[in-house]
């Protein structure tokens, strides 16, 4: 996401030329190419230019310090305006209520129901929640079933009523359900159309006015840029709802749906998606956003998604194994198994400051661990708590078994050995175990 984006706006600054000060004539290029970026990036032309015209006003005359360059002080106004215009700060969702009510809103193929198993499962895990997930899209029977798959992958319930046509009597037979179970979470998921008609319309506004949610969403497909703005409009002129939330965030979106919405409905982007697991959700946070645009990383999301896997007994017997010298595979794939639940590889290297645009023409796969973790699978317990014996005829059987060849057992061998020595020095750290308890010792 916002790759183009972030590349157009490092060519921006690049043009800004001058010292001392900055004037209209040593930025006008600049912001020329930085509007032509917003634009290209699929952000309404009105934006765009308001965005550009208070960049502008804000930086005109500014003094640059000795030490900072007048890039670098452009960079810092475009970042904060670029903060402001997707809301500022980060809006939390609504809870109140026993059960709180959620309703999910959104066009046909939006993601709203991946969306509702992905909040149940945030929001159980995060908030200590009893969610009831109900399938309200009386129309596509594979909506009810894709809930009810997402239900019992994630350990919890789903409502429906099988031949009801009435989303409406379903809604409220569900709260009271949840009401009777000591479920306090309640989150609806209904049903979506090809383009909006008024049919729909009228339906999902019969829903939210029976059950009186406290918090409405309307999930948007981020790929579908500026019409994704047009709908939410649309839908928020007679819903009102509360908050956006953007999905499909790793598909090839230009990003103008998350730089324009804000400003075109005035209601806060909650939360964002990317990839079809539950674990990929996150709060939206303008600010950070605004950073991973610019190139600056995203360091504070990176460390929450390790605390979210980081488990503070197992890092205690790890240090302990690593101070005895006694660190082995097993404890390896344990920590590739760690870091595979954080998210998408890609994702989590573009979090990390200047790696984004290292790893722009890098395709890095989900299964990026696949072949790491096949060879240490395919060697016997003693291999794995004993490295040393494993020689070469073991490392042809190991390579075999693994559908690898030799030279990649090799590596990774070799690989494991000069990681096990450096966590080995590492006295204070004591390598990932360490870096695990300092981002732990943050919260």
């Amino acid at each position: 996401m916002f790759e183009n984006l972030s590349e157009r706006l490092d060519k921006s600054f690049k043009l800004l030329k001058g010292q001392g000060r900055i004037t209209e004539i040593n930025i006008a290029e600049t912001l020329k190419d930085v509007r032509r970026a917003l634009l290209d990036a699929d952000v309404n032309f009105k934006i765009a230019k308001t965005f550009t015209d208070t960049v502008k006003e804000k930086a005109l005359g500014q003094d640059v310090l000795n030490a900072v360059k007048p890039s670098q002080l452009m960079i810092k106004i475009v970042r904060d305006e670029l903060a402001e215009l997707m809301g500022g700060e980060a809006i939390d969702i609504n809870l109140k209520g026993n059960p709180t009510v959620i309703l999910i809103a959104g066009l046909q193929g939006s993601g709203k129901t991946t969306f509702s198993g992905k909040l149940a499962n945030h929001l159980k895990s995060k908030k200590q929640k009893l969610p009831l997930l109900v399938a309200c899209d009386v129309y596509r029977p594979a909506a009810i079933e894709q809930l009810k798959v997402l239900g019992e992958q994630i350990g919890v319930p789903v409502y429906s009523e099988e031949g009801s046509k009435d989303p409406v009597k379903i809604a409220k037979n569900a709260i009271k359900q949840a009401k009777k179970d000591g479920q306090n979470l309640v989150i609806v998921d209904t049903a979506g159309r090809l383009a909006i008609d008024e049919e729909m319309m009228n339906e999902i506004a019969a829903v939210n006015k029976a059950i009186d949610p406290h918090e409405t969403l309307f999930v948007v497909d981020s790929m579908t840029g500026q019409d994704a703005v047009n709908t939410a409009k649309e839908f928020n002129d007679r819903l009102d709802f509360d908050g956006v939330v953007l999905t499909k965030l790793d598909g090839d979106t230009r990003g103008g749906a998350a730089l324009s919405i804000r400003s075109v409905v005035n209601k806060p982007i909650k939360f964002i998606g990317s990839g079809e697991k539950m674990e990929a959700i996150d709060i939206f946070h303008p600010e950070r956003m605004a950073d991973r645009i610019l190139g600056m990383g995203d360091i504070v999301s990176l460390v929450e998604k390790a605390q979210e896997q980081f488990d503070q007994e197992e890092a205690r017997k790890l240090s302990k194994k690593i101070a005895k010298n006694q660190f082995d595979f097993d404890d390896f794939l344990s920590q590739i198994g760690q870091i595979k639940k954080m998210g998408n590889i890609k994702d989590l290297a573009g979090m990390i400051p200047g790696m984004g645009k290292m790893m722009k023409n890098v395709d890095v796969d989900d299964d990026a661990f696949k072949g790491i973790e096949a060879i240490i699978q395919s060697m016997t317990p003693t291999e794995k708590t004993e490295p040393k014996i494993i020689n070469g005829s073991r490392r042809k059987r190991i390579a075999k078994g693994s559908g690898t060849d030799i030279q990649e057992v090799n590596r990774l061998i070799k690989q494991f050995e000069e990681t096990k020595k450096m966590m080995k020095m590492m006295k204070d750290g004591k390598g990932m175990a360490g870096l695990m308890s300092k981002m732990s010792g943050m919260r």
